[in-house]
């Protein structure tokens, strides 16, 4: 019986580079694959920012949705508006959540920084 080849298997570990990215064959830390999948989600270009206490008893948080960025730039904003608001939080599916309220502050922030923002909620 003849074998059956397998055209797709590439080299997956190299003693000289360390692992490999089977798609593109390059060094982990040189991967391209992975940026192509990253892209920001698609919304109507407004960056919504509101309250919710639902879930967190009783614990309000600020919300920011609607941002047009890739989930390491997400990460890195959020990192900024933590530390200029004083606080804690999270990014979860893509949505930054701030400890506290922050509305005023947050808005005043994003929209120096060029994002068309509305405040969303009461």
């Amino acid at each position: 019986m003849p074998r059956k080849q397998r055209s797709n298997r590439g080299l997956v570990y190299s003693t000289d580079t360390g692992r490999t990215c089977p798609e593109c064959r390059r060094p982990v830390a040189e991967c391209r694959c992975r940026e192509k999948t990253a892209r920001a989600p698609a919304g109507d270009g407004i960056v919504r920012v509101g309250r919710q206490t639902k879930g967190r008893k009783g614990k309000g948080v600020t919300v920011v949705t609607g941002l047009p960025l890739a989930q390491a730039e997400l990460e890195g904003l959020a990192r900024d508006l933590k530390r200029k608001c004083g606080s804690g939080g999270t990014v979860r599916d893509g949505v930054i959540e701030i400890q506290g309220e922050h509305r005023d502050l947050l808005v005043a922030e994003l929209t120096r920084r060029r994002f068309t923002v509305r405040r969303a909620g009461g």
